[in-house]
């Protein structure tokens, strides 16, 4: 559990391959992506993880006490105002499984997942929806690709 095997390319230029073996380290990550994923927005969670890799590279060159790795440290905080919650995994043979999550800030609310009560979904939506999603496709057609 945790062990991970790579190649990496080091700030100098160089290729290295290191093992490394975070086995607490991965059941952590793993138990708050499962809390992230009831708490958090999509879309912030989109925005957060497409800056990870620049918040990584930052760290990974010295950049600790940067202005620009705390501002992202700031983004990155402010994500995780609601993340609160407990997760369950289950370990067998090296595998590692969320059998469980629950949290008193959930954005799940299974009264609002069905798309048959009229209150909470109304069909005649999708269409305008799709048409609006699809504007930018269909001018780019209209332009000729």
């Amino acid at each position: 559990m945790g062990r991970v095997d790579l190649v990496e390319d080091r700030f100098v230029g160089m290729k290295s391959r290191g093992v490394y073996e975070t086995p607490g380290g991965t059941l952590l990550h793993k138990a708050h992506r499962a809390v992230e994923s009831l708490t958090l927005d999509r879309e912030v969670m989109r925005i957060r993880d497409g800056l990870i890799p620049e918040y990584a590279s930052l760290v990974y060159r010295g950049f600790w006490f940067s202005p620009e790795r705390e501002a992202l440290q700031a983004l990155v905080d402010k994500t995780q105002e609601q993340v609160t919650g407990t997760a369950r995994l289950k370990l067998y043979k090296g595998g590692l499984q969320v059998v469980g999550r629950k949290s008193p800030r959930s954005l799940y609310r299974e009264d609002f997942v069905t798309f048959e009560k009229d209150e909470v979904y109304d069909q005649a939506d999708a269409a305008g929806f799709i048409r609006l999603h699809a504007l930018r496709l269909r001018l780019r057609t209209m332009r000729g690709g």
